[in-house]
């Protein structure tokens, strides 16, 4: 909810291009005095609305209570009721040399997602810690929270410093905690500051009930924060919120998240790599709209040619265009009861952009509370940890590092928001599209080929030596998965080597060219719904693990570990596979060569076994591992 306050007490234009602009979050226990401090602040500055503070005394007379500086920002009355704060409220105001956009963020526990939200948009923050009881859990994870959103800038409040009858000793020791606590974050404090929000001592003056502190006041300190970074300085990001049509023109409307656009400029639309020139740039009520414009403006731009854009893409100019990307890596602060674990399906929100996503590893997982380095394998609640993240779709994001303002994200789950934080790296191992190339993406959704054939697309690579019975379970499983109504497609490495990897050689480049081939012509029809089933030797687990990178979440690894000595005596496919590994150029020994897997899905010894057994178990696994829909789901899929 956004405080409407007198233009006076407003900049001029919306991004402060004739004052800084300074974005600040208020953080803090719950009734350490937040909201206090911000009605004070705006009373303190001059900011509220004429006859606002009148009117809230009025009310609060009427009902028989005490007025409280709270009041300015608790509008809603069920928080008035409750006596906290239950949602992000941004209040602008004017200090002497800055505009600063106040972000008062929630502070209890059961709320701290909501402070992920408000956080993650800000430049600076405040901390606030009661005098009385001190640093507590919940302040070390505030702490940890701002670091881990990339909030560098903190300026520590201690408030109802009157309730210890504004003990020096006692701020002291206050102010030598939390410093120690933030500093072994990599935050320095920019200033610590003993108050009373409620009197207004150290607000915006210092007053004789703390004459022995010598350092700023509250609005000194937020005057003396600075925006991480100018944002006209940084690439144009201007993600896509919404397409309108209105006479003949498709007006692409959104916000610009940072540097600055006009008539004329070439822009690129990722992840989809298009190119065109910005035509007109719009508004409302005069249209078209001259010169340059810049971050914060909402703008709306039409195209020299017409292309399909959707919601969430983001625009920026040809040469400084986000990342597309289907991995992630990010470090993130967790909210859900559940804990975060691997291979979990979550629902990511990158500015505009949302895209189902999965879990596929987490590192450093720790409790910012208990400020141990202990790491989990699982994220609880309340604690932070490092994840890579797999995405069902291409989006467009940059490194926090680069962009912090396409560099942050929103995890939710079951529909609430069950984590933030920052992107640490994007898709690092994998060049970026080219911006000439357009891919075009199928006309069918895959929930749609799934809710037809039943199951998930997928990538089942079986992999052992020659003559183990890779192709004869293949072909047995790709009959099965059929007779059941599924779309399962047979990629036999010998056939592709026949037509596709034609051109290759046996030489161990050729051979990881191979592999690199199948895993992409598999990939490519996993994502469109299909179960590809892969039979290939691939002896080489550093090219095994290559399509794994490149399948993702898609991929179950299925080693026919069948002994060498049965291998030798028989092969599938109608010849002896000694002489077939010796024909192999190169390769001569192929038993001795091939490296077993040892993080593989399923093993299978066809030595021991029937094809039916085996197939039944491969069936077993894929339904285990989310690949093929059960009953159940077949159920809740038709209700």
């Amino acid at each position: 909810m956004n405080m409407i306050l007198p233009t006076a007490a407003i900049s001029a234009t919306p991004n402060g291009t004739t004052r800084p602009q300074v974005r600040i979050v208020i953080v803090g226990h719950v009734d350490h005095g937040k909201s206090t401090l911000v009605g004070r602040l705006l009373h303190e500055t001059g900011s509220l609305p004429d006859g606002k503070l009148e009117m809230l005394k009025a009310v609060s007379a009427r009902r028989g209570m005490p007025f409280e500086w709270s009041f300015l920002l608790d509008a809603l009355q069920t928080e008035r009721d409750q006596g906290i704060t239950i949602d992000t409220t941004q209040i602008r105001f004017r200090t002497r040399s800055r505009d600063v956009v106040l972000i008062d963020a929630p502070g209890h526990a059961e709320f701290l997602r909501n402070m992920i939200t408000g956080a993650s948009q800000a430049d600076g923050a405040v901390l606030i810690i009661d005098a009385l009881e001190g640093v507590r859990d919940q302040t070390r994870r505030h702490g940890y929270l701002l670091h881990l959103l990339g909030v560098k800038q903190v300026a520590v409040v201690v408030n109802k410093m009157d309730r210890v009858d504004f003990s020096a000793e006692r701020f002291k020791a206050i102010s030598d905690e939390i410093s120690a606590h933030l500093i072994g974050l990599g935050v320095k404090p920019t200033a610590v500051i003993p108050i009373s929000a409620r009197d207004g001592d150290g607000v915006a003056e210092r007053t004789p009930r703390i004459e022995w502190y010598k350092g700023p006041t509250v609005v000194d300190a937020l005057d003396a924060l600075e925006p991480a970074r100018p944002l006209a300085e940084l690439p144009l990001r201007l993600p896509v919120q919404a397409i309108y049509k209105f006479d003949d023109r498709r007006i692409v409307a959104g916000r610009i998240e940072s540097g600055s656009l006009k008539a004329g400029d070439e822009i690129v639309i990722m992840p989809a790599g298009k190119i065109a020139k910005i035509k007109t740039v719009e508004s409302w009520p005069v249209t078209p709209v001259s010169g340059a414009q810049g971050a914060g403006r909402s703008v709306g731009i039409t195209l020299d040619r017409e292309l399909f854009l959707e919601r969430g893409d983001i625009i920026g100019h040809a040469g400084q265009s986000p990342r597309d990307t289907r991995r992630i890596r990010a470090r993130i602060f967790w909210l859900h009861d559940k804990p975060l674990t691997k291979g979990e399906q979550i629902l990511i929100r990158l500015g505009t952009r949302e895209s189902r996503a999965t879990v596929v590893a987490i590192e450093k997982a720790i409790d910012p509370g208990a400020l141990s380095n202990e790491e989990n394998t699982a994220i609880a609640r309340n604690h932070v940890g490092e994840i890579d993240i797999s995405l069902a779709q291409p989006v467009a994001a940059d490194p926090y590092t680069d962009n912090p303002r396409t560099g942050r994200l929103v995890i939710e789950v079951n529909g609430r928001i069950a984590g933030g934080g920052l992107v640490l790296s994007v898709d690092a191992g994998r060049p970026a599209v080219p911006v000439d190339i357009v891919p075009v993406e199928s006309a069918l959704r895959p929930d749609e080929r799934s809710a037809r054939y039943r199951h998930n697309g997928a990538v089942i690579w079986l992999t052992g030596l020659p003559g183990s019975g890779k192709s004869t379970l293949a072909r047995a499983l790709e009959r099965r998965l059929f007779g059941n109504g599924g779309s399962p497609i047979l990629l036999d490495g010998d056939t592709l080597r026949a037509g596709l990897n034609g051109d290759l050689g046996f030489s161990p480049q050729d051979r990881a060219e191979n592999i690199r081939r199948l895993a992409e012509v598999a990939t490519h029809l996993a994502r469109n719904g299909h179960i590809a089933i892969v039979a290939a030797v691939s002896p080489s687990a550093a090219d095994r693990a290559a399509a794994r990178r490149i399948a993702d979440s898609a991929f179950r690894e299925i080693y026919i570990a069948t002994p060498a000595e049965v291998c030798e005596t028989r092969d599938p496919k109608g010849h002896y596979a000694k002489a077939r590994a010796g024909a192999l150029q190169g390769f001569t020994g192929i038993g001795n060569d091939y490296q077993p897997p040892s993080g593989n899905e399923l093993t299978i010894d066809t030595s021991n076994r029937s094809v039916t057994d085996a197939t039944d178990e491969i069936e077993r696994m894929l339904a285990k591992t989310g690949v093929l829909f059960d009953e159940l789901t077949d159920l809740a899929a038709n209700i």
